[in-house]
């Protein structure tokens, strides 16, 4: 039932991918915005700061 449930994760997140290039530039840059908000809130105190990843 693992795999099974592995290989559901995989596809999703491949039309995640696939709808994700699918978008206009500027509509993919309002995504990775999004996205990057989420993870800076969500992150533990301190994680994230220095260098950044780009």
């Amino acid at each position: 039932m693992e795999a099974g449930k592995d290989e559901s994760v995989e596809v999703e997140g491949l039309r995640l991918v696939r709808a994700f290039l699918s978008l206009p530039p500027e509509k993919r840059a309002e995504v990775i915005a999004f996205v990057e908000e989420l993870a800076r809130v969500h992150a533990p105190p301190g994680e994230g700061e220095g260098k950044p990843a780009r």
